[in-house]
């Protein structure tokens, strides 16, 4: 361990992984090590047994819910957009040749206190129960203009200047209402609450956009991919990428302690007496706790089920997005469902999660209008975690630290929290290469 490294990665959940995967490609010496016996960190899956063993300090699961090692249950459940940045970046690096994908049945809004299937094109408008005749079509419109919109072509912003204009400007020229608004800002733009209706309306119209690639890429019932045994094998995958260009890892590594030099920068690593020195550190919350600042809780619920989420076409994996006003809370309630076709559980088995930023401390009445979509659930779990940031400055301490992951169950907040961490460290910004990478089919 007494050597010199370009950066010491501490701790091996996704964000950090990806990290020591992209620098170690780039040719910098990396050390990669993690408190833990194994890798993904808070973004771990983990089987029944374990589950078991966190939250009801039991061993032994019932013997109806089957084999505990057909489990592989995330602790950060989110899918990917199948043209997103996550997916961009395993196919720049190549990562795409460790795993293997399935497309995700169904993508779902809740309005009215009903779950609706998510139109995303301008034909699933017409046809969406979700909007009234008149409203279908002033809606149709906006698709259009959305569809059509080219950055870089002026003919295609009708003399719109989106850069400037709100996306409640933006949409109040189709005339949409209210609940229309939700769900395009909510369940195809993915924003977590109602800031961006006050905020150039540029983003949204990409986020739009991003929708309706990913859910054109594999032609399946969503836009989103999630890889088979679940979302570890992805830390795992990164790791083998890290190994491949040269990185160094060290699992159960107690008590990493970060080392600083006179002028505060970090310069090394200590554990079990012995301290690896490096250029620069790049670590979780947890390393560097006295750098970070708690901003809020994620509450959640895990539930191991029978038969899929009513109402959503018998979907065996599926996202549902509780929009904020439907609910009268400040930000949205997330649903998440996959099962044995993703070979995270037994044959006829789902495993499905509420998830939501805390605003009590009564978890389970928060979580109950995510809940009470479920149907009868033959086990449920409560979960709640602290989320933090960094206030440090990198550029004076050499500590890259990564963000806590959010209450949303889609990776694009995730992805874009490393990338802007990758350029902090190197300075350089990643182009993402575009090959095909191969998903199963159903």
């Amino acid at each position: 361990m007494d050597e010199e490294y370009d950066v010491i990665v501490l701790g091996t959940g996704l964000k950090e992984c990806i990290l020591s995967g992209l620098l170690s490609v780039d040719g910098l010496k990396v050390l990669h090590m993690d408190r833990n016996d194994y890798y993904g960190g808070d973004s771990t899956s983990l089987n029944l047994n374990q589950l078991w063993k966190k939250f009801r300090g039991e061993d032994k699961p019932p013997a109806h819910l089957g084999s505990s090692k057909d489990y592989n249950v995330d602790m950060v459940p989110k899918f990917m957009m199948a043209n997103g940045t996550l997916v961009r970046t395993l196919i720049h690096t190549n990562v795409t040749k460790y795993l293997s994908f399935k497309a995700v049945d169904g993508s779902f809004v809740f309005s009215k206190g009903k779950i609706h299937k998510v139109p995303a094109t301008d034909m699933e408008a017409l046809k969406s129960p979700l909007m009234g005749l008149f409203e279908k079509r002033r809606a149709r419109n906006f698709f259009i203009y959305v569809q059509n919109y080219d950055e870089a072509d002026p003919k295609t912003h009708q003399g719109l200047d989106l850069t400037t204009l709100t996306t409640k400007e933006l949409i109040a020229k189709y005339g949409l209402v209210d609940d229309t608004v939700d769900f395009i800002g909510h369940a195809l733009a993915l924003h977590r609450d109602d800031r961006h209706l006050n905020e150039p309306a540029l983003d949204t119209v990409k986020r739009m956009k991003l929708y309706s690639e990913s859910l054109a890429r594999f032609q399946g019932g969503s836009p989103y991919i999630y890889p088979l045994y679940g979302l570890g094998e992805l830390p795992q995958g990164f790791a083998r990428l890290s190994a491949v260009y040269g990185g160094t890892y060290m699992l159960s590594k107690p008590e990493c302690k970060v080392e600083f030099d006179m002028e505060g920068k970090a310069c090394g690593v200590t554990s079990e007496g012995e301290t690896a020195k490096c250029k620069k550190v790049v670590c979780d919350p947890s390393y560097l706790t006295n750098k970070v600042r708690k901003i809020g809780k994620v509450a959640r619920a895990i539930a191991i089920m029978s038969h899929p989420i009513p109402n959503t076409n018998e979907s065996h994996s599926v996202q549902i997005i509780l929009p904020q006003k439907q609910l009268g809370r400040n930000s949205d309630m997330y649903v998440f469902c996959c099962s044995y076709t993703h070979n995270v559980a037994p044959k006829g088995k789902f495993i499905a999660f509420v998830s939501a930023e805390a605003e009590s401390d009564n978890i389970q009445s928060e979580l109950k209008p995510g809940i009470d979509l479920l149907g009868p659930v033959d086990e449920l779990f409560f979960d709640m975690y602290d989320r933090y940031e960094p206030v440090n400055e990198p550029y004076l301490d050499n500590c890259f630290i990564s963000t806590s992951y959010d209450a949303t169950t889609h990776f694009e907040t995730t992805v874009t929290d490393v990338l802007n961490m990758y350029t902090m460290i190197t300075g350089k910004v990643i182009f993402h290469l575009h090959f095909p990478f191969k998903i199963l089919n159903s």
